[in-house]
């Protein structure tokens, strides 16, 4: 009676009391891995993401992180002196006019890309989808040439016997050369051209995705071309919008080629600092903790791309 009340009801045994039931422990179904086994699927799967992570992006970042904390010895060299001394030269009015610079190229450069980009990609967007992939291809042609080779080809254009201000002077609009180089204008071109695809990319991919469904409900409400673009398009295409401005500007604030060529060394951005820190003055403490403010502003940037895009989705939600 005893072993017909505990031994045998759906894996349910009885202690000292008759009336107290305790559950036995359940084994995992036949044929699913147990504890030991999800761990080791776990760590073959996450491990080669994890290593790259910690490989590429963990190690070197915690290096320049404890490199600030240094000082440049006489030589040229690390003194492992623990000091904050290059943070308080970071904040020097020099440095400060130089990351100012920098930020107001790289943000007049997205406000560009912005602009333009969106045009284009909406354009490709709403072509016959036979046209899309060829147009794409135009876009992407030139990360098919090095950047160098491509900077170097604005100079010809740009510069006081290029093209440009030859073209200029022969039609008689001009009678003598535009600066065009070694100057501001140049830099935001330089950096507009190299980086306007990475803008294009994810404004396309947003707006191809929100097809034509949305703008017809719009016009069908009584909503103009000019309202149903603000008030419904470009809403649903916000991740892409700042996930192209993230990837213009974050290139754009630590670049050097293009400032250093077409800049003429005129105009100096906290890439072009950083980079004569690490290779001409050997300073690596400073130009660690330099490099460090850089990656400051990228981190701040994501956490707000990633909580307008945690707010829209919460809109879009309640909306539902």
């Amino acid at each position: 009676m005893d072993r017909g009340r505990g031994g045998d009801q759906g894996g349910l045994a009885t202690g000292s009391n008759p009336n107290e039931v305790v559950a036995e422990p359940q084994q995992p179904p036949r044929g699913e891995p147990g504890r030991s086994g999800r761990w080791l699927q776990r760590v073959l799967f996450l491990g080669p993401g994890l290593t790259y992570w910690a490989v590429l992006f963990v190690f070197p970042a915690g290096l320049v992180l404890a490199y600030s904390f240094f000082r440049r010895s006489a030589t040229g060299g690390i003194d492992y002196t623990f000091t904050f001394d290059n943070y308080a030269r970071a904040v020097d009015p020099l440095f400060l006019d130089v990351l100012w610079f920098s930020l107001r190229t790289a943000l007049l450069t997205t406000a560009i890309a912005l602009l333009l980009g969106y045009t284009v990609a909406y354009f490709i967007a709403t072509r016959p989808e036979r046209w899309r992939l060829p147009l794409l291809v135009m876009v992407v042609l030139p990360f098919w040439t090095n950047l160098l080779i491509r900077t170097y080809a604005w100079i010809v254009l740009l510069g006081n016997e290029g093209l440009i201000n030859r073209t200029l002077r022969g039609i008689g609009v001009i009678d003598t050369s535009l600066p065009l180089l070694n100057n501001e204008f140049a830099i935001v071109v330089g950096l507009l051209y190299a980086y306007l695809p990475l803008m294009i990319l994810p404004l396309y991919a947003s707006i191809e995705r929100l097809g034509t469904p949305p703008r017809e409900a719009a016009a069908d409400l009584g909503a103009g071309p000019i309202a149903g673009f603000f008030r419904v398009t470009f809403p649903l295409t916000l991740p892409g919008v700042m996930a192209g401005c993230i990837f213009v500007f974050v290139p754009s604030l630590g670049n050097f080629v293009v400032p250093d060529l077409l800049g003429g060394g005129k105009e100096i951005m906290v890439g072009n600092l950083i980079q004569s820190q690490f290779f001409q003055a050997r300073d690596w403490p400073f130009g660690a903790t330099l490099a460090l403010s850089v990656m400051l502003i990228t981190l701040l940037l994501l956490l707000g791309q990633a909580r307008i895009l945690n707010r829209e989705k919460r809109l879009a939600a309640r909306a539902t």
